[in-house]
């Protein structure tokens, strides 16, 4: 039978309370204690690997003159600006001389102009060999050419060995007419007569006929006979010019002429016979002085009897012409162009003569 041994328990006495705090304040700073050394023991000293960190960090601070200190900066002020540069600060901005839009119209037109510009030089050195081409002579033009030349040249000769027209022996001029009253020179000095206007001329004058138009030579005409500005116009204005010589159309006896006509300025009448009847011609707005017949005198075919002027009632330099039969005025224009260029025979003549001297009173046949 086993004995059992009984160990007698600790018998801790009671300490008072102060003495269990300070108790336990020891104890719990053993603990600390304790706990310190061994972390301490658990870190590692700083051996050689620490202190050689800790000089390449000094040598890289030594090269970049790091001192660890930070450096001062001074704020540095900007200068202030001038008052013109304010000024000119303050202004709008001004549009520049050419804005976008027309910056792109002048840059594209430049590149129509350069391309159009190299267009052209291909053209025109294109052109002389397409025309050389196209103009060159076929070998049949060539031959027909040559054969004209030789033609040519065959004409030319013989119309170096011909040079005039040899008439036969039997052949003879014929025998030219010669106009009574008149020369050669006569129609050439007409036609060159001064003051007379042939410019817009309308008629052709025959100065060698028995009946004539008031002009030696052609002339133009400004109105004709008619209703005008609401009345009758009884002639026909010719304008010759200012100071043109006016002729007598016919045979005649002067009836009228005075420089005191009125309307009508100086004017001159003067009474024909012509188809067996009395015709009557009247000039109008002669120049003043101009006059060169006087009443009852006998006049021929193409004798001045004065001027063209602005005499009367008139705008204008001009002849205001009239026929009239009995007093009553006809259109001039188709009666002239009736009459005018007749050319009486030797048996017509005497008969007019004979008429005139019945109806005026007048021997034109004893001249």
């Amino acid at each position: 039978m086993t004995s059992h041994r009984q160990t007698p328990e600790a018998v801790t006495p009671v300490a008072s309370d102060d003495s269990a705090r300070a108790t336990t304040r020891r104890a719990r700073r053993e603990q600390q204690s304790r706990t310190q050394q061994q972390a301490a023991q658990d870190v590692p000293s700083a051996g050689s690997g620490a202190r050689a960190q800790r000089d390449a960090f000094a040598a890289a601070a030594e090269a970049l003159n790091f001192t660890g200190e930070q450096q001062r900066v001074e704020s540095v002020q900007a200068p202030q600006p001038s008052r013109a540069a304010r000024r000119r600060a303050d202004e709008p901005a001004r549009p520049g001389l050419f804005h976008k839009p027309v910056r792109r119209f002048v840059a594209a037109a430049a590149s129509v102009t350069a391309v159009g510009a190299v267009a052209l030089m291909a053209f025109g050195t294109s052109i002389p060999m397409a025309t050389a081409a196209f103009f060159a002579p076929s070998p049949v033009a060539t031959e027909a050419a040559a054969a004209d030349e030789a033609i040519g040249d065959a004409s030319a000769d013989a119309k170096t060995q011909l040079q005039g027209f040899v008439a036969g022996e039997d052949v003879q001029a014929a025998e030219m007419a010669p106009v009574e009253g008149y020369e050669a020179s006569t129609i050439t000095k007409i036609g060159q007569a001064d003051g007379i206007s042939t410019s817009g001329a309308f008629f052709q004058n025959d100065v060698s006929a028995d009946i004539q138009y008031p002009f030696a030579v052609g002339t133009s005409m400004s109105s004709p006979f008619g209703f005008r500005w609401g009345r009758m116009h009884e002639g026909v204005d010719f304008t010759p010019g200012e100071g043109a010589p006016i002729q007598a159309i016919a045979d005649g006896v002067v009836r009228t002429a005075t420089e005191a006509g009125g309307a009508y300025g100086v004017n001159v009448y003067i009474d024909h016979v012509i188809d067996g009847k009395t015709v009557t011609s009247h000039y109008a707005h002669m120049q003043y002085g101009s006059l060169k017949v006087v009443e009852g005198q006998k006049v021929e075919v193409g004798d001045v009897i004065g001027n063209t002027g602005n005499t009367g009632r008139s705008y204008g330099a001009h002849l205001h012409f009239e026929i009239r039969y009995n007093g009553t005025a006809v259109d001039p224009l188709p009666w002239l162009s009736e009459h005018a260029g007749t050319h009486y025979s030797d048996d017509e003549e005497a008969q007019v003569q004979q008429q005139e001297l019945d109806l005026l009173g007048v021997d034109f046949s004893a001249e």
